[in-house]
């Protein structure tokens, strides 16, 4: 019987480990573009494309249902969830503040070793808005975010930023496909980073927060304004 249990435990791990690897798969797919919002999540076409069987994409998809990147409909299927543009504006101020705070957190303490850390991001963004690729500049552009939250030290800030970032990918691609715009943000990314720098807080914390009411604006007007409202 302890054989039994013992093989039983180790291929309930194995499953779990295998559906934590599609799950992360799944949401560098949304990430990334290749799974649109109101898109349905085809189990067969995953499961062939993944060399798996159809049960760890179904698990998969339950944990993508809890964070909110998917919608589980009755008799139709799994679609990738599809934000509504107040929804998005919302987001974006929440994201803000909360970034505001980051670089206040972090600005007293970064070291130089994270500051080359964000440096080595930066330049990686500027290799990728010359040559318009968009799918180099995007997680460079989270990993850069993610980096200034994790340095400050506050775990639930970064528990709290890490809920925003995947309902986020779920749109936010959408101003950095505008001309010019991956440019213009990576230049606000090193106004971030000189505050950063120079230990100023109260910098930091403004230029993160204008940083990302920025993008707000380009593409739901000033604050106060909710698209979906008429």
């Amino acid at each position: 019987m302890t054989n039994f249990d013992s093989e039983q435990a180790l291929a309930i791990r194995r499953t779990q480990s295998l559906t934590s690897i599609i799950r992360r798969e799944l949401e560098r797919m949304i990430e990334q573009g290749e799974l649109t919002a109101g898109e349905r999540l085809n189990e067969n076409a995953l499961a062939a494309k993944l060399g798996v069987s159809r049960g760890p994409i179904r698990e998969a998809c339950r944990g993508l249902e809890q964070s909110g990147l998917v919608d589980v409909i009755v008799n139709r299927g799994v679609f990738v969830r599809e934000v509504s543009s107040r929804d998005a504006a919302e987001l974006y101020e929440i994201r803000a503040m909360l970034y505001a705070l980051a670089g206040r957190l972090l600005a007293p303490i970064v070291t130089g070793a994270q500051i080359k850390t964000l440096t080595n991001y930066l330049d990686e963004m500027d290799r990728a808005a010359a040559a318009e690729d968009l799918n180099l500049f995007y997680p460079n552009n989270l990993r850069f975010h993610e980096a200034i939250v994790e340095f400050g030290g506050n775990g639930r800030l970064r528990a709290e930023c890490a809920a925003i970032h995947r309902e986020m990918h779920l749109f936010r691609r959408r101003t950095l496909h505008k001309p010019g715009r991956m440019h213009v943000s990576n230049a606000e990314h090193r106004r971030i980073l000189e505050r950063l720098a120079a230990h100023d807080a109260d910098g930091a914390e403004q230029e993160l927060r204008m940083h990302v009411l920025t993008s707000r604006e380009i593409l739901f007007g000033p604050m106060g304004h909710y698209p979906d409202e008429g």
